[in-house]
């Protein structure tokens, strides 16, 4: 048993592919509806720093010229975090759609644990995009410490469909 690791690409199944296009959609819904939050606060905070800002006594506090520059750059900055936020996640997503590929990874168990508030099994693993996994009974009394086995994931966002 050596503790090489062995990478390769495989083409997804059509349940994996239809598991990664519902994580989009949900994906996408989800941020489109949290970056209408931020958009809707990059309107509403500038009023209210305007409205601090009468509190103090300031002469003309409800400037539109300072409105509408807090409003822009509120914008700007939360464009900023949409692109990286985009980046970070969804294109990922759609990635690993468009490239129909998943990796399939040659790995060896480090630890086997059992927990028993749950009763579910688990192997620890040496690679470094999976920690750990959840296996069957079966599977956890079958194999040992130091034992192979073959972990699925999709290549870019990394998410996990399973073992062999």
């Amino acid at each position: 048993m050596s503790g090489e690791v062995s990478i390769y690409q495989e083409q997804m199944t059509a349940e994996e592919i239809s598991f990664l296009a519902q994580k989009d959609e949900q994906e996408t819904k989800n941020f489109f509806k949290v970056m209408s939050i931020f958009m809707v606060i990059c309107f509403i905070l500038p009023f209210i720093v305007a409205w601090f800002r009468a509190l103090d006594g300031a002469e003309n506090p409800f400037s539109w010229v300072y409105y509408f520059l807090g409003v822009l750059y509120l914008l700007c900055f939360l464009a900023l975090c949409a692109y990286l936020a985009y980046r970070r996640s969804l294109l990922k997503i759609k990635r690993d759609i468009k490239e129909n590929t998943k990796t399939v990874e040659r790995t060896t168990i480090k630890r086997k644990q059992y927990m028993p508030h749950n009763k579910t099994y688990y192997f620890f693993l040496e690679s470094s995009n999976k920690l750990s996994i959840e296996v069957t009974a079966d599977d956890y009394e079958r194999m040992r410490k130091g034992d192979e086995l073959s972990i699925e994931y999709s290549t870019y966002a990394k998410f996990y469909f399973g073992y062999f």
